[in-house]
């Protein structure tokens, strides 16, 4: 979970901004729009080949 404590000189726009690097580093925002919809056994196997197949087009590339 991630958290922000406020300093005491520390303004609001300070806090939000630490906040939002935080919660990229901790990798929530992909993991929530994975999670946004139900995902049918099939639509995750074609998701997967899919990743496959471009991961070993950029392979043959280099």
């Amino acid at each position: 979970m991630t958290q922000v404590i406020l300093g005491e000189t520390e303004g609001i726009e300070s806090a939000l901004r630490r906040f939002k690097r935080q919660v990229t580093k901790a990798g929530i925002f992909p993991d929530m729009k994975k999670h946004r919809h139900f995902e049918t056994p099939i639509e995750k196997r074609k998701r997967k080949e899919l990743a496959k197949h471009k991961q070993r087009k950029r392979q043959k590339r280099y």
